[in-house]
């Protein structure tokens, strides 16, 4: 089994929606198919089929979490110190392309938000920058060319106070 890297905060998150999932809304559902249920014939009972689907959803994302749950490990950035790329650190990069800076942090898979720089420790990038330090150079062959960068700064901070896109209890939805 894989582990994957995850912070506190992004472990928390996954142990809500499933909790919630699990002791709410498929109770919920539950009590759904058990009324259409009892209307009689299932056939043509388009409230039953529905419960049913959507219990057949509730499972695969209960699965999903639960997977992902598994083989999380729980890792503190904050910790890890600035000398070397790491689970957590935000990297300031300068493009030696365009001499133009680009900022990502290093995060785990369910955590990643490419499109403000969140990039998930599996992505390409991410693996070239672990274990760099300041001044490092390196570079990425991408399809429409080679990209070189220079490691400007390496810092932490907080993944969750660097996302744009944070789920609660409305977001775990099937209601």
């Amino acid at each position: 089994m894989d582990i994957e890297p995850i912070t506190q905060e992004g472990f928390d998150k996954l142990t809500e929606e499933f909790k919630y999932l699990k002791d709410i809304i498929k109770p919920r559902v539950n009590r759904e198919k058990q009324e259409a249920a009892a209307q009689g014939d299932r056939s043509e009972n388009a409230e039953y089929h529905a419960a049913k689907e959507k219990l057949r959803h509730i499972d695969k994302r209960l699965f999903f979490l639960n997977a992902h749950i598994q083989k999380s490990k729980i890792i503190d950035p904050s910790i890890l110190g600035n000398e070397k790329v790491h689970f957590g650190s935000t990297i300031t990069l300068l493009n030696v392309n365009t001499d133009e800076n680009e900022v990502y942090t290093i995060c785990g898979v369910l955590e990643s938000e490419p499109e403000i720089g969140l990039i998930s420790i599996h992505a390409p990038l991410a693996k070239l920058m672990l274990g760099k330090g300041v001044d490092d150079e390196f570079y990425i062959n991408l399809v429409k060319g080679k990209k070189d960068y220079e490691v400007e700064k390496i810092e932490y901070i907080p993944i969750f106070e660097l996302k744009k896109t944070i789920r609660g209890l409305k977001d775990y939805g099937y209601l």
